[in-house]
């Protein structure tokens, strides 16, 4: 993104020199809090630091893997999805501290930011909008995952940080759509953008968080549905969106990635500015890849229908297990790597990827299925979405990350619309039908409303498959209050284990428990509550 150019990671926290304060007199050969925020360029820098720390690519990635989207061999995120989580995980802790972090640095900045005369008006409210953004954005992360946080709405002092209590979900929730609503109007249309400015916050990424934020209350579908038709229907005035026309290359081509119709708020990445590294563990390693560190499940891949638009297990699909990634939705292979896969390297070449045991005519086998194997996928699949073509050594990627897709508001509508009972067909021909048509289906089975099936499975399998490895799986199932169902037994790989009697030979790859009496809602972190007292714990966790 152009304007990350100028970026700089600047503490806002501006050291005060001591003595200054009781005269108010600056220094002058360097700046202080009395004039730091008069120069135009440091207001921008603090901002443009408070966008690189929206969110990052860890956060995004490693949700899928406390889903039953994918599976991770180590560390916290293993915890996690087996169910022996703690209130001493590190990941909730460094989550807990990432999102505070960040409040913290929007809240300096909206403290400060008036202190600036020289910007215009107009420009200085354009600016608290964006913080604000980024600070209601952070609040809706927390109270995702925590439940009833603090709500931090200015800049706290350490010792207020020591009592704060937390404020209930509910008080939370309208807080961020408070904010959002409060935002809007100082904020620009996408089609308003310079060039200089692409990535920039908008009235249409607002809009869209408030329609994941209403959406996943679960109890008021109907505004879900009218923020939905602003920006379907209202683009004049909220910025014009719609879908890209290559589903694939809306992750990996970097022309497309970067600018198009469909992303409304994406980790805007440059080259040598800010990059991401991610990819390096999910690919193949014949390819490149270093490890695999988190790979796809079999549960994932089974939910990708056939062409004729029928589910793997119904009748009539065609579906043939001895030959299972033929003819189905064209997503999978814009996803998911699987054996005898035929990887697209940057200038066209080909490779073929053998997953199956024993099966590479090149031995060893690195891409080969062994269990226990640290390198290797542990499920028999590998990562394909998100691979940039143009990616420096080691798949250092200045490809954007969508946060927010038009996808998504397509989605959000098609399951607000069928709780309401008023899904139909130009519902669905605006909705589903529409991202199987841009996925690449011309099967009239798959491309009709299907009139009395079971719609909101049809819903909720079309949201996973669109928007498998963009982190939002752990949100769904969780807010469907299914993932006591999806998230207990083992996660699968492919059917590679040899032992035909157990599972039918698909490999276990790890046994999952979720207490739905407690994981929910992740545990506030010890040290925090060893701090702070008020905070209490949420149930089923112990200090």
């Amino acid at each position: 993104m152009k304007f990350l150019k100028k970026l700089l990671i600047v503490s806002v926290a501006i050291v005060a020199v001591s003595g200054c304060k009781k005269l108010d007199i600056a220094p002058t050969d360097r700046f202080s809090d009395l004039t730091f925020w008069k120069v135009d360029a440091n207001v921008y820098n603090a901002l443009y630091n408070n966008y690189g720390l929206i969110y990052n690519s860890g956060l995004y990635f490693n949700a899928e893997a406390i889903s039953d989207n994918a599976y991770s061999p180590s560390g916290d995120l293993n915890l996690i999805a087996s169910g022996n989580a703690t209130s001493l995980t590190a990941k909730f802790e460094g989550d807990w501290g990432y999102y505070y972090s960040t409040i913290k640095s929007c809240n300096i900045f909206l403290k400060n930011v008036d202190q600036n005369t020289t910007l215009p008006a107009a420009t200085i409210a354009r600016l608290k909008a964006e913080t604000r953004f980024i600070r209601a954005f952070e609040h809706f992360n927390l109270t995702k995952w925590y439940g009833d946080v603090p709500i931090m709405d200015h800049d706290g002092t350490p010792e207020e940080a020591q009592v704060v209590p937390r404020s209930p979900k509910a008080t939370v929730v309208k807080f961020v759509l408070d904010e959002l609503e409060a935002a809007i109007p100082d904020l620009p249309s996408k089609d308003a953008l310079p060039e200089a400015e692409n990535g920039r916050i908008t009235k249409g990424a607002a809009l869209a968080l408030e329609a994941r934020v209403l959406l996943y209350q679960g109890d008021r579908m109907a505004d879900v549905v009218a923020i939905c038709e602003k920006l379907m229907n209202d683009q004049g005035t909220n910025g014009t969106y719609s879908l890209a026309n290559n589903y694939s290359a809306l992750f990996s081509d970097p022309t497309v990635n970067n600018k198009n119709n469909e992303s409304i708020l994406s980790l805007q990445y440059v080259p040598t500015i800010r990059t991401w590294q991610d990819f390096w563990d999910f690919a193949p390693r014949t390819v490149g890849g270093r490890v695999s560190s988190m790979a796809p499940t079999q549960e994932l891949v089974n939910d990708y229908i056939m062409l004729n638009g029928k589910g793997i297990t119904e009748t009539g699909s065609g579906y043939v297990e001895g030959n299972p990634y033929v003819n189905r939705d064209p997503r999978l292979t814009a996803t998911v790597v699987y054996d005898k896969y035929t990887w697209v390297n940057a200038n066209n070449s080909t490779k073929t990827i053998y997953i199956k045991p024993g099966t590479d005519p090149v031995q060893p086998g690195l891409d080969e299925y062994s269990a226990g194997s640290q390198a290797a996928s542990p499920t028999g699949y590998y990562w394909r979405k998100y691979f940039d073509p143009s990616a420096l050594a080691n798949f250092v990627s200045g490809n954007n990350l969508h946060l927010i897709r038009y996808a998504e508001i397509l989605l959000d509508y098609a399951e607000a619309k069928q709780s309401l009972g008023q899904m139909d067909a130009t519902v669905w021909n605006k909705t589903i039908g529409a991202l199987r048509a841009r996925a690449g289906f011309t099967d009239a089975g798959a491309l009709n409303y299907p009139g009395a099936a079971d719609m909101t499975n049809i819903i909720r399998r079309e949201r996973r498959v669109e928007l498998a490895m963009e982190g939002l799986r752990t949100d769904d199932i969780r807010r469907w209050k299914i993932a006591e169902t999806v998230m207990n037994g083992y996660a699968h790989g492919a059917k590679f284990s040899g032992d035909q009697s157990t599972d039918n030979g698909y490999i276990r790859a790890q046994s999952r428990k979720f207490n739905a009496q407690r994981d929910y809602l992740w545990a506030i972190p010890a040290n925090e509550t060893n701090k702070n007292a008020n905070l209490g714990q949420n149930p089923g966790y112990t200090n």
